[in-house]
């Protein structure tokens, strides 16, 4: 029998699952597929790194790794819903809630001392930021609005802000001194093992990484961005915010380039503050305010600074005389600055774009922006769509092209491979990356203070990327270009295997060329503007990007896009959607009861899960029946307006699974590909259809006062299924269904 594992992941998307997954699971037993859970939680993920001090009842196994295993082999169907990629205080959050439920879990040792307190500091650093996507993105990526989807946007368009020809709105980078014109790249001629060096000025030598495995024709990066310049950068970017009386906001990744980027933010906080670190710097930093944690974490944690309450009038007042700060949250004073992992680069600049080029001011008003991207890599990316904005207004969703993107994720390919070849410079000196035999591959010129990091990209993720590109090409009949830069060091090793793997693929016939991004992005938003589709084939981190920004603008959501990854080994991984709202909306479960959360990734995914499932055993061939039935599920659910609503007393995700579950059971009963499924719904139809009045009421009427979960990074199951089931009609019927 066939297994599809089904990720129990963070916030809304876990909450959705407690009402979803046993829908799923009673349709799916029908066409003889097991549907079962693995916890990569962030939760989960500390828990299983400390089983020797917990009990029995608490401890979990390493579901994660067990996972990544099962990616490797031709078995795996995963559905993989969005988890969180914790920055440092969400760590510490959960790390908090959990000992508080009675684990006996070690604080996060922020300056670890002992040999024990460096050992808890690794572990939990291994579950800190993008520590699941790289484990089990064992391929590459196929990302794509569904046309059922894309339809439904065209006939109920999403809102889209005004643009002015005279808007102040840009994008600031850096021109010098950062990744992206500081890197070396090498293609590394046999399997070996390399040594990552700091030699001092005065010439004492500091391994910072030994015995790291490379393969034959792996492609080797290394750069660093230079902290001086980042420096001197960032207060020309407060100046100038403040001079063109336009917002001050930065865009970083600080969760999924969990190093170099919570360093960078930093920088950001120290130079937008930069007066009170002049005076008061050595003893923020004594108490560890830094400013990596973000401006809400040196607030915090002032009561136990000595003049603590002055130090924060001094904050109060750089507020109030500098430039005017984007807002997360106007209403309760969260700034762009309060926690690193509110403002998401992939998120926040879409979003911005989508609403004219504005932010949220202070006073809960919306302003033109200053968006500070300090690296150079891709930020000119975003800054064509704002002159593209700026000349030619919004976008037309009824009327605008697509941008389906191939993204070269496989294996920890590129930059979110980097994590730990990361490394804060301790001294002036330099940096180089040798081979076993002593060659020197790579070397830098440092000086402290520097971030420097490598990467790898292997050689067979690359060749299947290729691959990936030309079949995509091929079966939608649809132009692609490769995302890459000729004055990029990484991209032009690139651009070379591209060219070289392209002539072994028959491409008579194909439109596929290389662009720079910049060149790129203006192609395709000419071709959108005229209703056209281009596949966007580029690297990790631009994958990461391209898969928000113009579904974004396209659809409304990144959550709409179907995400398949077919892994190398045979199997399949089918990702669900975006979670950067997540927090949000459990916060109002939480207060109101309502989980405005959508599922309509993890319907798309499903029903490639299944299809997947049907190729890999013939005794589950039903299950591409239950697969063709659920898109008419997707579409019908859609098209009639079942989607959750925003507001509480409306439908909300818990309807949207009813409504789903009634369409779904409606369409097996009717087709005809399978007699036997048809014969088994009929019933269920039936049943839901002269029922779902009445689900409805129970559903509503649950909402309206205040959730209690038991927990928000460990929900306690009970309480949480009681809260997202509360529908005793539905849950009948459903749990009466029948293999």
């Amino acid at each position: 029998m066939p297994t599809i594992v089904w990720t129990r992941t963070d916030e809304a998307p876990r909450l959705a699952t407690y009402s979803l997954k046993p829908i799923v699971e009673a349709f799916a037993k029908t066409a003889g597929v097991d549907v079962t859970t693995r916890d990569i939680s962030l939760a989960g993920r500390i828990i299983a790194q400390f089983p020797e001090r917990l009990s029995d009842e608490q401890r979990q196994d390493d579901a994660l790794a067990e996972l990544g295993r099962l990616a490797q082999t031709p078995e795996a169907n995963i559905v993989k819903l969005p988890n969180i990629s914790a920055s440092l205080p969400q760590l510490k959050a959960a790390i908090k809630e959990l000992q508080e439920a009675g684990f006996d879990l070690p604080d996060y040792p922020q300056d670890p001392q002992t040999d024990e307190e460096r050992e808890a500091r690794a572990r939990y650093d291994a579950v800190k930021g993008s520590a699941v996507n790289p484990v089990l993105r064992e391929g590459n990526s196929d990302r794509r609005a569904p046309k059922a989807v894309k339809n439904f946007v065209r006939s109920h368009p999403h809102s889209m802000g005004e643009w002015s020809s005279d808007s102040k709105t840009r994008v600031a980078t850096m021109d010098s001194g950062d990744f992206r014109h500081n890197e070396k790249s090498v293609i590394v001629g046999s399997d070996d093992e390399l040594t990552i060096t700091h030699t001092a000025a005065d010439g004492t030598e500091t391994v910072l990484l030994d015995k790291l495995p490379v393969e034959k024709d792996e492609v080797v990066d290394a750069t660093f961005l230079s902290a001086a310049q980042l420096d001197a950068f960032l207060r020309e970017q407060v100046a100038a915010a403040k001079d063109a009386g336009v917002l001050f906001s930065a865009h970083l990744k600080a969760t999924m380039m969990k190093v170099s980027d919570p360093i960078i933010f930093g920088h950001i906080v120290r130079s937008f503050f930069s007066g009170v670190f002049e005076r008061h710097g050595e003893k923020l930093a004594a108490a560890g305010l830094d400013g990596e944690s973000g401006l809400a974490a040196i607030l915090d944690g002032l009561s136990d600074v000595e003049g603590g309450e002055e130090i924060r009038a001094e904050f109060d007042k750089a507020l109030a005389e500098g430039p005017d700060l984007a807002m997360v949250d106007s209403r309760r004073g969260i700034t762009n600055l309060h926690v690193p992992s509110d403002v998401i680069i992939d998120a926040s600049m879409p979003a911005m774009i989508r609403a004219g080029g504005k932010m949220w001011n202070k006073n809960d008003e919306q302003q033109d922006t200053l968006a500070v991207i300090p690296d150079s890599s891709y930020a000119g990316v975003y800054q064509a769509v704002i002159e593209d904005c700026q000349k030619n207004g919004a976008f037309d969703p009824t009327t605008m092209g697509t941008v389906p993107n191939v993204g070269l994720m496989a294996k920890k390919a590129e930059e979110y491979g980097s994590h730990n070849k990361t490394f804060t410079i301790p001294a002036d000196g330099r940096v180089t990356v040798t081979n076993s035999a002593g060659e020197t591959l790579i070397e830098h010129q440092v000086v402290e203070g520097d971030i420097w990091r490598a990467c790898q990209t292997k050689d067979a993720p690359i060749r299947d990327w290729v691959r990936l590109a030309v079949e995509r090409a091929r079966e939608s009949d649809t132009p692609a270009v490769f995302w890459l830069d000729e004055k990029r060091a990484h991209d032009r090793t690139l651009i070379g295997l591209v060219r070289r793997y392209l002539a072994e693929h028959d491409t008579e016939g194909l439109d596929i060329e290389i662009l720079s991004p910049v060149e790129a992005t203006r192609h395709a938003l000419e071709r959108i503007r005229r209703g056209e589709d281009t596949i966007s084939v580029t690297g990790n981190v631009l994958r990461d990007y391209n898969t928000d920004l113009f579904p974004i603008l396209e659809l409304g959501t990144s959550a709409k896009m179907l995400s398949i990854v077919p892994l190398m080994a045979g199997g399949g991984l089918f990702e669900t959607g975006a979670g950067g709202s997540a927090p949000k909306h459990v916060q109002q479960v939480l207060e109101e009861n309502h989980l405005r959360w959508d599922s309509l990734g993890e319907y798309l995914a499903l029903a490639e899960s299944l299809r997947h499932a049907a190729k890999q055993d013939e005794s589950a061939s039903d299950a591409r029946v239950l697969a063709d039935a659920l898109d008419k599920a997707t579409e019908r659910l859609l098209n009639e307006g079942r989607s959750p609503s925003r507001v509480a007393g409306e439908i909300d995700d818990r309807g949207s699974h009813a409504w789903l579950a009634t369409y779904w059971a409606d369409a097996l009963s009717q087709q005809d590909d399978s007699p036997r499924l048809a014969e088994a719904f009929a019933p269920v139809a039936e049943k839901l259809a002269s029922a779902i009045g009445q689900i409805d009421k129970e559903l509503i009427d649950a909402q309206g006062t205040s959730a209690e979960l038991g927990g928000y990074y460990l929900p306690n199951d009970e309480k949480a299924a009681a809260v997202m089931r509360p529908s005793s009609t539905l849950n009948e019927i459903i749990d009466s269904i029948s293999a």
